[in-house]
């Protein structure tokens, strides 16, 4: 099935994303990931490396901008309680990212080859402001002024960029506890 292939092939350059990063991901490696024949390739993506690596970022910020908006599943949370789920639910994120993961949508802005740069970081944008725009809407929604939870948002939002880079390089999920401790002392209740 067309669509099957297709959505493999993007599910394998997310993954290869978030272990390689853009200049490190090759079409042969997707092949294989994704069990798509050669012809596969320009067939899906007519754009190259760069349409697919742009839609693979694109899917994951989807997915990511989906689940921000189902945190915290209560009316009455308040704002800590939507901080804390945001943590929760990024933990096994960052628990990834210690053992060479990443963020495929944050490894798209920075080593994408030059052709594919600005469609991969007009992708990773709109994904971020989606995100905070997302989690800003919660926080609000518990109770936050506006201006507060967009703030508060973008801060959580680059906490979790920073984790990925920093539990990467130590190899562990230290530097995200650190950050996350520090995250709910700082959230109001």
């Amino acid at each position: 099935m067309v669509h099957d292939t297709r959505s493999r092939m993007i599910d394998a350059a997310v993954l290869a994303l978030q272990r390689r990063g853009a200049a490190g991901t090759s079409f042969t490696e997707i092949l294989q990931a994704s069990g798509a024949a050669r012809g596969a390739i320009y067939h899906h993506f007519p754009g190259g490396k760069a349409q697919l690596l742009a839609e693979a970022a694109e899917r994951q910020g989807n997915d990511i901008e989906a689940a921000l908006g189902e945190l915290a599943p209560t009316p009455s949370s308040t704002p800590r309680e939507v901080v804390a789920a945001f943590l929760a639910a990024v933990a096994p994120v960052l628990a990834g990212s210690a053992d060479g993961g990443g963020c495929a949508v944050a490894a798209a802005t920075v080593d994408a080859d030059d052709a594919g740069t600005p469609q991969l970081r007009r992708v990773a944008d709109r994904a971020f402001t989606a995100w905070v725009t997302a989690l800003a809407r919660r926080l609000a929604a518990a109770g936050l002024p506006a201006d507060e939870a967009q703030d508060l948002a973008t801060t959580l939002v680059t906490l979790l960029e920073g984790a990925h880079v920093l539990c990467r390089a130590a190899g562990s999920t230290e530097p995200f506890e650190r950050v996350a401790r520090t995250a709910l002392r700082l959230a109001p209740a």
